[in-house]
């Protein structure tokens, strides 16, 4: 194990991240503790505590990276003016549904009653989460431009339209609802089919 002074301040910081959202994915938020979360690291037990004053404020770290990554993989399908429009939708759809469901202890972190339904969500979350949904709202706005997704709609509403079929899809397959993970690639195309037939029914 390492030991706390081979690493620097920003480095161990980072560390306590990466290895807590290993532990949460396999063991779940009760398996999560920053006591444990030094044991996997190889830090002394007070350590962790000097980055996150308690167990919330580390998952709310957890879901900021991850809304961090889903932003940067947005943002490289979107602004990849090598494809077209339409192959973009599908890109995003099937990669939102590919993160959720291969990420599932993180995204149900992300989106689910843990952080957001008690108000636990850290300023720093909110900070990176909020931008991330006015995003997709930006890119709902560009669609409609393209004629790819219903012009008569606001994008707003649009956008939290969209979002909230994405994520009943993700939460089908995470729970085993009638949906599993052989059925990911045909409902991913179905829903892109759906949103873009919607565009001729303005």
């Amino acid at each position: 194990m390492a030991s706390s002074s081979q690493y620097h301040h920003g480095d161990l910081h980072s560390t306590l991240i990466d290895a807590a959202s290993s532990r949460l994915e396999k063991f779940g938020i009760d398996g999560l503790s920053l006591r444990k979360l030094a044991e996997d690291v190889g830090v002394s037990r007070t350590a962790p505590y000097h980055h996150f004053k308690d167990k919330n404020a580390l998952l709310s770290a957890i879901a900021a990276k991850g809304f961090e990554q889903w932003h940067q993989i947005a943002v490289d399908i979107f602004d990849n003016d090598s494809i077209p429009p339409e192959q973009r939708l599908k890109d995003f759809i099937h990669a939102y549904i590919g993160f959720a469901t291969e990420h599932p202890q993180i995204y149900e972190l992300m989106f689910g009653q843990t952080l957001w339904g008690e108000g636990k969500a850290s300023a720093a979350l909110r900070d990176v989460a909020y931008p991330s949904f006015q995003y997709q709202v930006k890119m709902t706005k560009l669609l409609q431009e393209k004629k790819l997704l219903p012009t008569n709609q606001q994008a707003l509403r649009l956008a939290q339209v969209t979002w909230g079929t994405l994520h009943g899809i993700a939460r089908l397959i995470i729970d085993g609802i009638y949906a599993d993970a052989s059925h990911i690639e045909e409902m991913c195309d179905c829903a892109a089919a759906l949103f873009m037939q919607q565009k001729n029914l303005n």
